[in-house]
């Protein structure tokens, strides 16, 4: 079997639509593998769609700087780890981090959902197997504009049968009183039964996060989620080391050599790994470096069900999981890229999808409707 064609399909809701918010549901980048034998993989790239389409899709300049697609025709889909390491190399002069490996990530991913079609298995068997075949989930979501609208989304979500939510980004940040009416009114309307997850967006400096990070223990807060600039690692690490609320970080980081830093530098608690902008042989990799030194692993999620699909299969594959990013963003990018929603249980618990490959089929509806063109 041989790879014969490589289709980057770029996902965007009506401009209208679009709001200027922290959303990765308003847009997306769809990858088909296609073969000689008629079966197709699809991957998701989590990224600036039409920049990782180019990714995809450019020419050949030299040996070391390339596009993807023309790199994998005529390759057997079945060698992904020789495959990875011919993409690497052959971006090595603009590549090594962000885009290139969001896009080699989500190209990735694609070439294990064909290999679970090819051998009529599942992802997370041949990542070695499942420890847990479902996982709990919690509904994330934005911050409401104040603490009382933050209250009614919680009271929402848990109406719904979550057991743990999560709010971020804006408009936390903007000051320590906006900050604590937000939390305030996560946990007023969760309740004391369910968990609160803040994620903070990357807003504070070093000493406020230390701050913050003692202020939000009274409301019990189960993680504390980017509280620091991406690249703060000294600060990471200082936080890490203080704070009695869990550190979870990591979403934007691509790629085993970024996350190294992240794991070893900032001494973070709980490794959010994104699938569609690492691919599974990446964050395997990733997951084992992160549990050998006593951390856990999770998926970070805010896209179609491409990458909950994957996310589910990755986190089947781990030890240390113990919670889902379940992203609950209402746009058809969200909910109707895949014909499998993938809804929670009566329990709070999302399983893994069973079927060949990733389990999830595409509904080609929604793919034409909502095309670049």
């Amino acid at each position: 079997m041989k790879i014969t064609h490589v289709e980057a399909i770029e996902l965007r809701l009506p401009e209208e639509e679009i709001a200027d918010k922290a959303s990765a549901g308003q847009n997306s980048l769809i990858v088909k593998i296609h073969t000689d034998e008629g079966l197709v993989g699809v991957g998701e790239i989590d990224s600036h769609a039409r920049v990782a389409k180019a990714v995809v899709e450019g020419p050949f300049v030299h040996s070391v700087c390339t596009g993807l697609a023309r790199v994998m025709i005529g390759l057997d889909p079945m060698d992904i780890r020789v495959i990875y390491e011919k993409l690497y190399q052959a971006t090595f002069y603009y590549g090594r981090r962000g885009v290139v490996i969001h896009a080699m990530g989500g190209l990735d991913m694609a070439l294990w959902d064909l290999k679970g079609k090819i051998l009529n298995q599942p992802v997370y068997r041949l990542l070695g197997g499942a420890f847990q075949t479902k996982v709990r989930a919690y509904a994330s979501d934005l911050w409401g504009c104040n603490g009382d609208e933050t209250a009614v989304k919680a009271s929402r979500w848990k109406a719904f049968g979550y057991t743990a939510i999560k709010f971020g980004w804006a408009p936390m940040g903007h000051s320590e009183k906006v900050d604590l009416d937000l939390v305030e009114g996560a946990r007023r309307g969760a309740g004391l039964d369910m968990d609160i997850l803040v994620d903070a967006g990357c807003c504070w400096d070093t000493v406020t996060a230390i701050r913050r990070a003692q202020q939000f223990e009274e409301y019990n807060v189960f993680w504390l989620e980017e509280p620091l600039q991406q690249d703060n690692l000294e600060g990471y690490l200082q936080l890490s080391g203080v704070s009695r609320i869990p550190i979870a970080a990591g979403e934007g980081d691509s790629g085993r050599f970024a996350w190294s830093d992240l794991i070893d530098r900032g001494g973070i608690h709980i490794c959010q790994i994104d699938l569609a902008r690492n691919g599974f042989t990446e964050a395997m990799r990733i997951a084992d470096l992160a549990e050998d030194r006593g951390r856990k692993v999770v998926n970070h999620f805010y896209t179609s069900g491409i990458n909950l699909a994957a996310g589910l299969h990755f986190l089947a594959a781990r030890k240390s999981t113990f919670i889902c990013e379940y992203c609950v963003e209402e746009t058809p990018i969200r909910w109707d890229v895949t014909k499998q929603r993938m809804e929670i249980d009566s329990g709070g618990y999302v399983h893994v999808p069973e079927g060949p490959g990733l389990g999830i089929d595409l509904n080609e509806d929604t793919i034409d409707n909502l095309r670049v063109t």
